[in-house]
């Protein structure tokens, strides 16, 4: 059986997109060079701030899992393993 000529355009740019990748005779690893940032630490308001951003993402979540859960059990949902509707 034949198969179809690849199409696909090979990029011939002489600039590499990924210059912080180093060239390995493996193809399939590469070193990366990563640098590191100092990330400062959070003031009390912004701590705050972000435990209450969790507090309402942790209640949505359980909120979510109530109405499912409510939802199934009024048989108002069919289970995702039946054809009967």
């Amino acid at each position: 059986m034949n198969t179809p000529p690849n199409k696909r355009k090979k990029a011939t740019s002489t600039s590499s997109p990924n210059s912080d990748i180093a060239p390995s005779e493996d193809p399939a690893s590469a070193i990366i060079d990563v640098s590191a940032v100092e990330v400062p630490e959070l003031t009390a308001e912004e701590q705050s701030y972000r435990l209450h951003l969790e507090r309402k993402v942790e209640r949505a979540f359980f909120e979510a899992g109530k109405a499912l859960t409510e939802l199934y059990d009024r048989s108002q949902i069919v289970p995702f393993h039946s054809f009967h509707l």
